[in-house]
């Protein structure tokens, strides 16, 4: 339990295969924010139902959708019946069950189909914990990721938009499409906002938010001065995602997950080209000199 978070919000801090999830047991409807990533599921259902003391989840809310914010709710809708209610940018998506625009084709992750039951309004209000919350649009790292803020406490769910050092790789850039400007906006968002504190989509609930915000600010400016240092990061995190899931990926797997999934994203290619034998090789060799990653047998094994 963090000391300067309200004693009726939990957060289960997961790492970065599954996104952090934040439990509101103490209420009339007890919520789970994020469900983490679907390989992770016996470890959800688990944990959520410990901070749960015995009690039904009511509801999911999802910040965005991405695998490893939503991989563990048909699992949970599954256990409780409980209702999910989702940003409203891709309904449509969900109920056709496009996985290319859910991101998880040209990414190669997994997520096991779920349904809704409500849309989030953006600019509206949420009951949290017995607490009403903002919903805020956070574009950027996802066109159609929100936060969610409580003024009463100076509390900030931020997804993945501002974490302690950072934030998530710019994806709409990837398709293609205007993203580095929009998180811009984001964070000058959550600066006129002067959060107590943030509790970030990966890692620890903060209150350094100053020192955040400077460091985010100063990455975003970065990035916008060259796409490329925004793809070469994606790509580097999205093997990563993958070796962490597997465990061990040959190089004929990596040169796989480059040519079959992420080359189909147009913002990529532009910047890659067409001879990807070099950029598997950077890769393998990033990975391994940060040591995320061993080399052996022709093939990275987590670190």
């Amino acid at each position: 339990m963090h000391a300067f978070l309200p004693p009726h919000i939990q957060v289960l801090e997961r790492g970065w295969l599954s996104s952090n999830n934040i439990v509101f047991a103490q209420a009339d409807v007890t919520t789970v924010v994020d469900t983490g990533y679907v390989s992770h599921g016996e470890a959800t259902e688990r944990l959520v139902d410990e901070a749960l003391g015995g009690r039904s989840l009511a509801r999911i809310v999802n910040t965005h959708l991405h695998s490893d914010h939503a991989g563990g709710n048909a699992r949970l809708q599954r256990r409780h019946g409980c209702r999910v209610v989702i940003p409203p940018g891709l309904r449509d998506a969900v109920d056709a069950w496009d996985e290319a625009l859910l991101s998880y084709t040209p990414t190669d992750q997994a997520c096991e189909r779920f349904t809704y039951d409500e849309v989030l309004a953006i600019g509206g209000r949420i009951e949290l914990g017995g607490q009403e919350w903002d919903v805020l649009p956070a574009h950027g790292h996802d066109a159609d990721m929100v936060m969610l803020w409580n003024p009463r406490e100076g509390v900030l769910i931020s997804a993945d938009a501002l974490w302690r050092n950072g934030f998530g790789v710019i994806f709409p850039e990837l398709a293609g499409d205007s993203g580095f400007a929009e998180q811009q906006a984001t964070l000058d968002v959550i600066s006129q906002l002067a959060p107590r504190v943030v509790i970030p989509g990966h890692g620890a609930p903060f209150t350094e938010v100053v020192d955040a915000l400077s460091i985010a600010h100063a990455r975003i400016r970065w990035l916008a001065e060259d796409p490329k240092r925004n793809v070469d990061n994606a790509i580097k995190g999205l093997v990563a995602f993958r070796l962490l899931d597997r465990g061990r990926m040959p190089r004929a797997e990596v040169q796989g997950l480059i040519d079959h999934n992420l080359m189909t994203q147009r913002g990529i290619r532009a910047v890659v080209g067409d001879d990807t034998a070099p950029l598997t090789d950077w890769v393998i060799s990033q990975l391994v000199r940060v040591g995320a990653a061993r080399l052996e047998d022709d093939a990275l094994v987590a670190g």
